[in-house]
């Protein structure tokens, strides 16, 4: 069995926050099938309780946290499907600054499609909530 490369998942977040979530799911799916450990700090730091994005100072700090990770990951992943959030953009240019790899991509038509059956097969979106919960 291979090594798995470490990557930096960038896709949109502010807006519809639960596409976004779904979509970004979606591509966490995606980098793992191609060998990869995604890391996505915007969804990470975005946590209940962890930070809000709506407040500018905790969305900078997360930012800020976010493109440390930059030095420890092999690749940058840009997913496009839904557009480039100004996070994204700033992530671009920091890949470009400091002359790091990255990569542009898209899962195609019928993401979300395939998404809502996966999380539909034996209400998995509900059960993982469920297991927070005690």
């Amino acid at each position: 069995m291979s090594a798995m490369k470490p990557v930096i998942l960038e896709t949109p977040y502010a807006g519809d926050v639960p596409m976004h979530l779904r979509y970004l799911r979606a591509c966490m799916r995606d980098c793992l099938l191609r060998r990869e450990a995604p890391y996505a700090s915007h969804h990470l730091y975005t946590a209940p309780g962890v930070l809000r994005d709506e407040v500018p100072e905790e969305r900078e700090l997360g930012i800020e946290a976010g493109f440390v990770w930059r030095s420890v990951a092999e690749l940058t992943v840009f997913y496009e499907d839904l557009g480039w959030s100004r996070g994204m953009t700033r992530g671009l240019g920091q890949c470009v600054s400091t002359q790091s790899a990255y990569e542009r991509r898209k899962l195609g038509p019928g993401w979300l499609e395939q998404q809502l059956e996966r999380e539909a097969a034996g209400d998995a979106l509900e059960d993982w909530l469920r297991s927070f919960v005690r």
